[in-house]
């Protein structure tokens, strides 16, 4: 896989090849063939560079974690997770592993917030205390 176009050219590279797109000095495919991109996306940086010459930019800037979970989900799933760790230590009730699936269905009905199965075992195991009983297996372990 290729080195995506904003780390391989500069914003006035792309800019030179568009503007001599426009001018009619290279065709759609020189051109295309130059900044190694897809004919549709092509067409779409035209298109800006076309609108705005001079504020034309390729540059790709996250604004925030792609990957962060809000701290109110957070909250919501160790507020299950809790719940559920009475139920696993009550000796009345033969509970003993974490039904995460459950947990996940909880915080849909209950908060309508959707959060993978993955994220709320990784918080179980960075938070929930495990059992300190040997007898009893690890509560976490499936």
């Amino acid at each position: 896989m290729s080195e995506q176009v904003h780390k391989r050219l500069t914003d006035e590279q792309v800019s030179m090849i568009l503007g001599r797109y426009t001018t009619k000095e290279l065709t759609a495919a020189e051109a295309i063939e130059l900044l190694g991109l897809k004919r549709r996306q092509f067409f779409e940086w035209t298109q800006r560079y076309r609108k705005d010459p001079d504020g034309f930019s390729i540059q790709y800037n996250r604004k925030e974690k792609n990957r962060k979970l809000d701290a109110t989900v957070d909250r919501h799933i160790l507020e299950e997770l809790a719940i559920e760790k009475t139920l696993i230590d009550d000796p009345a009730l033969p509970i003993r592993f974490y039904n995460y699936s459950y947990i996940q269905h909880q915080i849909m009905k209950k908060y309508q917030e959707k959060v993978s199965l993955p994220t709320i075992t990784d918080r179980a195991k960075k938070t929930v205390s495990i059992s300190p009983d040997p007898r009893r297996p690890s509560t976490i372990t499936r």
